[in-house]
């Protein structure tokens, strides 16, 4: 009987530790990039950068996904997840430190290093969350991607204020980062030896890239929602305050406005992959997000009032804090087993953040060709209609190596 308690108390304790070591790591996913938006202005100034050249802020990181997503499984394979994570965390604190060293060269190789190891966190965690939470994913992608969305907000919120009223600068505001992240790797250290020492299984559950994913049309389908919806996300987060400030609004109420837009989808971020898991079909949401995105974008084009500004970010808040779950709710629900969302993880993300790379640098360049935001806006709800097209398709009851 006292054995018997013993377990439970040793079941309970591991369960804790997996579920605290996912939520640690989701804060790392996106602080490191979303804090850079507000501040664009500020490295553009001080290191002489183009519009296009500062967008590679923001999508270098992205470029680095779509490279490392397909290694990430074979790399777990030999290593274990949990030595990767780790592996991830360091590297993104490497990163964070070089970026923070007013040379354009660290700039950007930091900026490249804090993608690779984002990228190696961001691939393992679909199917960590499948294997120990196969009846729970819905509800497990929605507590770490809400996590990395309040994280993401407060980021792009402090950025900023800690520049310019704390007098930090953008090198001593964007190396603040590096303190969650080495939270992080000391919790996964922590993780991993208690993993191995109770539970031979470990989470070494990829035994080889599998090709045929590659062939799977549906999951090209959620590999081109993946992109097109995380090229929302990355444009808004990169140039929001600059689209903002272009209209009127100061660089610190632009800030807190992009900050604004992440909280307002964090409610929905919950939300979307619970409702997402109870259906066998997402069209409805799908739907539902897109239309809102498409009527944001059209109300920045159109309007300079205050308040149809603040319902404009709303919609698109909304959104982005709504389609990004989602698909990473596909990536799970559409596999039979872990093993193959890892597959689907890797593949999605290499093709998705390729897609989703160029759309910061593409609306830097059009603003430099233009001298003016319209054109990036339109080009916004062209993609926002793409998004939705590719979200329907990947919505479909199916898996993506059935035959």
């Amino acid at each position: 009987m006292v054995e018997s308690v013993d377990k439970i108390k040793q079941n309970k304790l591991r369960l804790f530790l997996i579920i605290l070591a996912i939520v640690i790591v989701s804060i790392n996913l996106r602080p490191a990039i979303t804090s850079v938006g507000p501040l664009i202005g500020m490295i553009r100034t001080d290191l002489g950068l183009e519009h296009w050249s500062a967008g590679l802020l923001t999508s270098l990181p992205l470029f680095a996904f779509a490279i490392m997503s397909p290694i990430v499984p074979q790399l777990a394979n030999r290593f274990t997840n949990e030595r990767m994570m780790v592996f991830g965390l360091f590297v993104v604190m490497l990163g964070i430190g070089l970026r923070s060293i007013p040379y354009k060269v660290l700039l950007f190789g930091g900026t490249i290093l804090l993608g690779i190891g984002i990228a190696i966190c961001n691939v393992l965690l679909p199917s960590i969350v499948k294997e120990r939470f196969p009846q729970k994913i819905g509800l497990m992608t929605g507590v770490y991607s809400t996590t990395m969305g309040v994280f993401a907000a407060i980021a792009s919120g402090l950025s900023a204020p800690l520049a310019t009223k704390l007098s930090l600068g953008w090198q001593l505001s964007l190396l603040l980062w590096i303190i969650p992240a080495l939270i992080g790797m000391i919790v996964w250290i922590f993780f991993a030896r208690n993993n191995e020492q109770n539970d031979k299984r470990s989470l070494k559950f990829i035994q080889s890239f599998d090709q045929q994913i590659w062939k799977s049309p549906l999951a090209w389908q959620i590999a081109f929602f993946m992109g097109l919806q995380s090229s929302l996300f990355y444009i808004t987060v990169s140039w929001l305050p600059e689209i903002l400030q272009f209209i009127g609004q100061d660089v610190n109420t632009a800030g807190w406005m992009l900050s604004y837009a992440q909280f307002i989808g964090l409610p929905i971020g919950f939300l979307i992959p619970v409702l997402a898991g109870r259906m066998k079909r997402q069209f409805s949401l799908v739907l539902i997000l897109g239309l809102l995105a498409f009527v944001g974008f059209s109300g920045l084009l159109f309007t300079s009032s205050f308040g149809l500004i603040m319902l404009s970010i709303t919609f698109i808040g909304i959104t982005v804090g709504g389609t990004f779950p989602l698909a990473l709710t596909f990536l799970a629900l559409r596999a039979r087993t872990a093993q193959q969302a890892s597959y689907l993880s890797g593949m999605a993300q290499s093709v998705g953040y390729l897609i989703a790379a160029l759309g910061p640098i593409l609306m830097g360049l059009l603003f430099d060709l233009t001298k003016s935001w319209s054109v990036p806006l339109i080009v916004l709800m062209i993609i926002t209609l793409l998004t939705i097209i590719f979200g329907l398709s990947s919505s479909r009851d199916q898996y993506v190596l059935d035959k």
